[in-house]
């Protein structure tokens, strides 16, 4: 087998592993498939995170990931795909860094892999065994790849700079309610 065979082999097989595994996280999202919580769900879940809207955010994750998983397996527009699920995954990981790095830990390693990868995927391209290929790379040419992942970067930066606020603005309110006189403390805070 010719070594560029081998590559575009391998890159298929990266693609369908983590097309896969992306195709099943979003689904979790979208459907509630897997054990997930669905949209409904999916959407308490972001507002708790500071993600809001939660609904919107939930559909905006939820296709991320299970849409950039199915286009990378398929290697149908990969920079879109790529970018796409690198930036849901940056949400992902930005609520994870708190607990530190390693997965075990609660940390952000395993949503930054996955973005790590389907960014890597999104700038290699997808390969000879792919539907960009077949296509003769249509959705897949270097003003694409800058198009995606700028578009991908300037939405991740604006979700989670609105997230840091909204966390920022919680946190604010909830100190000020615990300062506040209530019907056991008096004007001091102290408890009466």
């Amino acid at each position: 087998m010719p070594l560029t065979h081998r590559k575009d082999l391998g890159l298929l097989a990266l693609r369908l592993g983590a097309g896969g595994v992306l195709l099943a996280h979003g689904s979790q999202k979208l459907f509630g498939w897997f054990g997930g919580a669905g949209i409904d769900g999916t959407a308490r879940g972001m507002e708790h995170m500071g993600f809001t809207p939660g609904r919107e955010s939930a559909i905006a994750a939820g296709l991320g990931e299970a849409g950039g998983g199915v286009l990378l397996a398929l290697g149908l527009a990969t920079p879109a795909a790529g970018a796409a699920a690198a930036g849901a995954m940056a949400g992902a990981a930005a609520v994870h860094a708190p607990a530190g790095f390693f997965a075990q830990g609660g940390g952000f390693e395993y949503p930054a892999f996955l973005g790590f990868v389907a960014a890597c995927l999104g700038l290699s391209g997808p390969g000879r065994f792919s539907l960009d290929h077949a296509s003769r790379h249509r959705l897949d040419r270097p003003a694409t790849v800058a198009l995606a992942f700028t578009l991908s970067a300037a939405a991740a930066t604006v979700v989670l700079n609105r997230r840091a606020a909204t966390l920022a603005a919680a946190e604010t309110a909830a100190e000020t309610a615990a300062e506040a006189p209530g019907p056991d403390r008096d004007a001091d805070g102290r408890t009466a």
